[in-house]
């Protein structure tokens, strides 16, 4: 940008108070300029119809990149700037300011300094930074400090959108998170003033919103027009999406109500660099949580399995003491007669055959985590299986003077069950063990439905499945612990 020759106006900039005042326009021309005599020692006489301004920049590339700067930020600055007259080197401070016109676009540069008195002052700060900080480098290190004091998540959700809101001065601020295998984004906090309408919770579709995914996709803010979609209700509003390593991880809306809001270049660089800040805090204390999840899912896993075990541990030793009792009474000669010793066999292989039931589920549950276990499927008898656990269940229950009952479909013909004959008797006596050792009075109901449901299943076409359920009239379960009863090693209760 150099200095043009101009024609000389004041138009009332002597008022301004400055020592030096001057207008430009985009292209570098001057518009006005006033200088103070007082402060430039020369004999020349300079006509100010046919004005050509004496004063250069010591560093001119640097001057007209601080303008242009001014120019497209339309943040005013203050620096430092030396300039050369005549031989003579004059210190400015300078403060420069965009003149914008309604339309919002700079359309020139208002330029006002006071020289400095001492001339020793040689130290161009053309280059340096502002003598008063950028505002919103201000803004931007203030809400940084503020996300970055928890690693709690939603604490850093509803301390963005507060931050941002307050210091951007906007109606409301949301925050959206993307849903888990959907294409939805929920509010997961706002900042509202009154009376505007609360968002949180609503989810925003982005089928619907082709420019936000083109923002997305090229991870810059986007401006909208509220009329495009009836989830946004205000006037102007500025979306910028949040990343963590190419992820999109939130959505920034920030609503302007009552009119049109005009966004400068500052603003759009500040919320981009808000965007990077919270895209990566929010992923800091997301992985935070996770690993804290695990840590304690661990510990729980770890003292879960030490009950399980030590629960374990109880069990084998029951049928094997059994073993041991009835072998010692044989080997002591204790039965009275051949049948009494037949018994006392008898006894000790029911509990090895017990000893190796228990063995074979704890291989079970080594296979399970494994993702060995085999499944052996063939066609099997629905009544054959129940017979099975009428024999199992029936005396057991009498001694306890528990009713019990098996509820068939009512059919003419078989029902026969495409399945593992051993992992379903398997899992219908493990449910039946815990009814028997659970119930204390009133009774036992094995219920068989069936359900006609076409399905495909290794490469054949079933006509349906049969839905078997275990009810009794025992202590149950509570709500709160039902969903744990399928997890690793995991006990209602451990005794």
């Amino acid at each position: 940008m150099n200095f043009h020759k101009i024609t000389y106006k004041d138009n009332g900039l002597s008022d301004l108070g400055a020592e030096l005042v001057f207008t430009q326009a985009v292209t570098g021309e001057y518009n006005s300029f006033y200088w103070c005599s007082s402060i430039i020692q020369t004999s020349q006489q300079y006509d100010r119809d046919n004005f050509v301004c004496p004063l250069q920049a010591k560093r001119q590339e640097v001057y007209t990149e601080r303008i242009t700067r001014v120019l497209n930020r339309l943040i005013p600055e203050q620096c430092h700037c030396i300039f050369e007259y005549e031989g003579q080197t004059l210190t400015f401070q300078l403060i420069l300011s965009p003149i914008i016109s309604p339309d919002g676009k700079a359309n020139g540069v208002l330029v006002m300094g006071n020289r400095f008195i001492n001339d020793d002052f040689t130290i161009d700060f053309t280059s340096a930074l502002p003598t008063n900080p950028d505002p919103y480098q201000k803004i931007l290190t203030s809400i940084a400090r503020k996300i970055r004091q928890t690693l709690d998540l939603e604490t850093i959700w509803q301390t963005t959108v507060d931050s941002i809101g307050v210091e951007l001065n906007v109606h409301q601020c949301l925050l959206l998170i993307p849903v888990k295998e959907t294409n939805y984004l929920e509010v997961k906090a706002e900042c509202s003033q009154e009376p505007y309408l609360s968002l949180l919770g609503h989810r925003l579709n982005l089928d619907d919103f082709p420019d936000i995914n083109q923002s997305i996709s090229y991870r810059k803010p986007i401006l909208l027009k509220s009329e495009q979609h009836e989830f946004f209700l205000s006037r102007s509003l500025l979306l910028f999406p949040t990343f963590y390593q190419k992820e999109l991880n939130g959505l920034i809306c920030l609503s302007q109500f009552d009119q049109y809001r005009f966004w400068n270049q500052a603003e759009l660089e500040l919320v981009e660099e808000l965007a990077d800040q919270v895209g990566t805090v929010m992923a800091h204390a997301s992985i935070y949580q996770k690993l804290e999840l695990a840590n304690i899912q661990a510990k729980e896993a770890s003292r879960l399995k030490s009950e399980f075990l030590a629960s374990t541990s109880h069990e084998l030793r029951t049928p094997l003491n059994g073993i041991l009792g009835f072998l010692k009474l044989v080997l002591d000669d204790m039965a009275d007669d051949v049948e009494e010793e037949k018994e006392f066999l008898t006894q000790a292989h029911n509990s090895a055959l017990h000893l190796l039931n228990l063995i074979n589920d704890i291989l079970d549950i080594a296979k399970i985590e494994a993702g060995k276990i085999d499944f052996e499927f063939n066609s099997i008898s629905l009544n054959e299986i129940c017979d099975d656990l009428y024999k199992f269940a029936h005396k057991q229950a009498q001694k306890k003077r528990l009713s019990f009952q098996i509820n068939l479909p009512p059919t003419y013909d078989q029902i026969l069950l495409y399945a593992d004959y051993q992992r379903l008797l398997q899992i219908m006596l493990n449910l039946l063990g815990n009814s028997l050792k659970f119930t204390d009075e009133g009774g036992i109901t094995i219920n068989a439905e069936i359900v006609t449901k076409p399905i495909e299943f290794q490469n054949l076409t079933l006509p349906g499945i049969v839905r078997i359920s275990v009810e009794d009239t025992g202590i149950g379960v509570s709500l709160e612990k039902q969903e744990k009863l399928f997890e690793t090693f995991y006990q209602v209760d451990g005794s």
